[in-house]
């Protein structure tokens, strides 16, 4: 009787993933060599969704650029909006009044919280776990209509203004907000029942795409995948703003620094929003949400509408734009993803000599290949989920 077996040789190949691949959300590219189902090399390729975000902003007035904001990050844009205007009120030296750092704070958790939900969700159906999925996008759903009565958008909001922000709170935002958060909580317990014990999506997600402490600061990563690795560091603790510092909140860490921690890390942070959120709705003062300075800050409409002064001095702002005190500035703030920051450069004129935006999606998916190397070709899907590579931000 001849020998059955045989012995058989694999061949290495080079695959492409990307853009038009539904898990790389048509803004990315892997190139992936293979040698069967393990993944030898990974060579990330980003720019798909590059505007020249950076160029625009040199082309317009400061007031101007607070829109191109929204387009970063845009599943969280309120973050994006604070973290600029912050950053050019740093550099004129002026303080926001109580109210609308309180106001800030709660616009911020919220977009937190609609990221968190999407990057989980999303993540989930990739994994089959279409249920899970539903549940995000109704929770979203819901913050949605509550941020559109807030600013009157759902996601380009430009809800912030050098000084201050547009709207005070509406009419019965307080307890819509509560009731509302209630029912997200509840989703998101649901969720978790779903999702934390489920045999697939544990066996899927732990022990993949590992990234370590180490590696992790190596790169640069912030935000969730820095602290699923163990590494205490928030923006928001690190280097407090607005009113954090009187806010009572804990900043969930993980250990393995895998996918699974990485969502559980998630899963927690917006637990710890929705805290923030109450504490804000019970302390938040009342009074002015801009500063009072006819340099920086729009009049009311009332006055531009019923007297000349004030029709002036909307004109001025408008076409001639603040001018900045020549110097250069950072100012960083926690993004869904880690730190977002924005360094931006003054020669004194109303437009920005420079504006550069400091995205934490792109030294996470710098760092992809440490992820990858070594494991599955199924391991690219969690993974990638994870990261929540976010292209406005990342491509800018």
């Amino acid at each position: 009787m001849k020998d059955l077996t045989k012995e058989l040789h694999t061949q290495c190949m080079t695959m492409q993933m990307g853009p038009s691949h539904p898990a790389m959300h048509g803004t990315v590219k892997l190139l992936i060599d293979i040698d069967g189902e393990d993944i030898h090399t990974v060579i990330p390729e980003v720019g798909y969704l590059h505007r020249g975000f950076e160029k625009m902003c040199e082309n317009s007035t400061y007031h101007q650029v607070i829109p191109y904001t929204d387009r970063l990050n845009y599943v969280s844009p309120f973050i994006n909006n604070v973290g600029y205007v912050m950053a050019v009120e740093k550099m004129l030296g002026i303080e926001t009044p109580e109210r609308c750092q309180y106001l800030r704070v709660l616009a911020s958790e919220i977009s937190r919280l609609t990221d968190h939900l999407t990057c989980v969700g999303a993540s989930a159906m990739e994994l089959a776990a279409f249920t899970a999925m539903l549940y995000a996008i109704q929770g979203r759903e819901w913050l949605w209509e509550l941020i559109e009565s807030l600013c009157g958008a759902r996601l380009t909001t430009t809800y912030t203004r050098i000084g201050g922000v547009a709207y005070d709170l509406p009419e019965g935002f307080r307890p819509q907000t509560r009731k509302i958060l209630d029912k997200v909580q509840s989703l998101i317990d649901d969720m978790r029942g779903l999702l934390e014990k489920n045999r697939i999506f544990y066996d899927r997600m732990r022990g993949t795409g590992v990234l370590n402490a180490e590696d992790c600061l190596a790169y640069g990563v912030t935000g969730p995948c820095l602290r699923a690795a163990g590494v205490y560091y928030d923006v928001r603790k690190a280097m407090p703003y607005l009113v954090y510092d009187r806010l009572d909140f804990e900043v969930p860490l993980g250990k393995a620094g895998d996918n699974y921690d990485k969502f559980m890390v998630r899963v927690f942070e917006m637990e710890q929003s929705i805290r923030i959120i109450d504490q804000v709705l019970a302390q938040m003062p009342e009074g002015p949400i801009a500063v009072d300075d006819p340099k920086v800050t729009l009049p009311p409409k009332e006055k531009v509408y019923n007297s000349i002064e004030g029709l002036v001095h909307h004109f001025n702002i408008i076409i001639k734009g603040i001018r900045p005190p020549k110097g250069e500035v950072y100012f960083a703030v926690e993004g869904g993803n880690g730190e977002l920051g924005f360094y931006i450069v003054s020669d004194g004129s109303e437009k920005p000599w420079k504006c550069r935006c400091r995205p934490p999606c792109f030294p996470i998916v710098e760092a992809m290949p440490k992820m990858l190397e070594g494991a599955m070709i199924a391991d690219i899907i969690p993974t990638f989920g994870m990261v929540n590579m976010i292209g406005g931000e990342m491509d800018r």
